[in-house]
């Protein structure tokens, strides 16, 4: 009954392996999904994508907002208050009047019980070393953040087509393990002829068996393996329903292939990430000198144009009440003490752009080593091997 069990066995596994290779010949007439297909389809539904663009544009938007800085700055301004004691001041009467000595002093108190202030209120910038700082800082964020999506983009691009040739090799691994698998049955076969023949052990055939059925769970996990890597393409590129859609990949994706030769291109200049940590080095730099900006002169107009009005009593329209009151005038400003410690935080941003120096120069290496390493598995892959004479 044992040996039944065995014979009959594989013949089933065959049977399996037959159906699979119909199955597989069904998805012919699927369309082919192309590499730049899927990348683009993949861009199209990522959200993290959008999301990053929609960061890119608000950083120009932030940009923009900081050119208008020395535009005029214009308000309008109204005060009304009542004034329940009056200020008191002490006048030298004693100067005004020669009836009274000349030290004698009289306070006097100045104002009125009701009082009402409005105007327009200019304020022109015309030199300020923290808006220009403020300008380059917008301007270099803006392209960190573009940078940032370059990045975002590259590794979601890289991420598509390494699923896209795991499915390509899985492939390959799934005929070579069906070719195998065909060949351990005709092996089989053969050894149970020689063993009825009695002209073979017993133990051979049982080897035979263990081969072939070690080949047959090898065809099944590289099918279930296959499956995995379509699900994973169909999850990067988009698909909502993954259950029951499939992909069919384009097996002639590695010939010619202007995006693969770029990805293994060893050069590391225009990798989004390094050229992100070259922006962040730059920017600390800046930053430095931002905080220098704090501490030197700000130049401004200013001018008022309004009407103040006095009375001892609640009425705001009183007549002959209000009375007329503007300025121009050149402001200027000298910062001496901000309240902090100005060169304990330029240390802290040195020490912050040679941390991205040294990260950037690791992570250049590292996507040398990386694109090296690409090349040689993709030679291995594509380069046929030459038979021995």
């Amino acid at each position: 009954m044992k040996d039944y069990f065995f014979m009959k066995r594989p013949i089933i596994q065959v049977c399996l392996i037959f159906l699979l290779f119909i199955l597989s010949f069904q998805t012919i007439a699927q369309p082919v999904l192309t590499l730049k297909q899927a990348i683009k389809s993949a861009f199209a539904n990522r959200k993290n994508i959008e999301a990053g663009r929609q960061d890119v544009t608000i950083r120009k938007l932030q940009t923009e907002a900081l050119l208008k800085k020395y535009w005029p700055q214009v308000s309008i301004e109204y005060n009304y208050q009542y004034n329940p004691i009056l200020q008191t001041s002490i006048l030298p009467i004693g100067i005004f009047n020669p009836a009274y000595p000349i030290d004698e002093t009289k306070s006097i108190q100045f104002g009125t019980k009701w009082s009402q202030a409005a105007g327009l209120t200019l304020n022109q910038p015309l030199l300020d070393a923290t808006i220009a700082s403020q300008k380059n800082e917008a301007g270099l964020q803006e392209k960190i953040s573009a940078a940032s999506q370059a990045q975002s983009e590259y590794a979601l691009s890289y991420d598509v087509a390494q699923a896209y040739a795991d499915i390509w090799l899985q492939q390959t691994e799934v005929k070579t393990a069906a070719a195998d698998t065909s060949r351990t049955w005709i092996s089989y076969q053969l050894q149970e002829d020689k063993f009825k023949a009695k002209r073979l052990l017993k133990s051979d055939l049982n080897k035979a068996i263990i081969n072939h059925n070690n080949s047959v769970q090898k065809l099944k996990d590289a099918v279930s393996q296959l499956v995995e890597n379509k699900v994973y393409l169909l999850y990067l590129i988009g698909y909502s329903d993954i259950a029951d859609a499939d992909v069919l990949i384009d097996t002639g994706f590695t010939v010619n292939n202007d995006m693969i030769s770029q990805t293994l291109q060893p050069g590391t200049d225009s990798i989004p990430e390094l050229q992100q940590l070259l922006l962040e080095q730059k920017l600390s730099a800046l930053q430095v000198q931002s905080e220098k900006s704090k501490y030197m002169p700000a130049v401004s107009i200013k001018g008022f144009l309004g009407a103040n009005q006095y009375t001892n009593q609640f009425n705001p329209i009183e007549a002959n009440t209000w009375f007329g009151y503007s300025y121009v005038g050149l402001d200027v400003k000298l910062p001496l003490l901000l309240g902090e410690d100005k060169q304990n935080k330029i240390q802290q941003l040195k020490l912050q752009a040679s941390q991205f120096y040294e990260e950037r120069e690791d992570k250049s290496a590292l996507y040398s080593k990386d694109a090296i390493t690409a090349r040689i598995k993709a030679n291995r892959v594509t380069t046929p091997l030459v038979p021995l004479l």
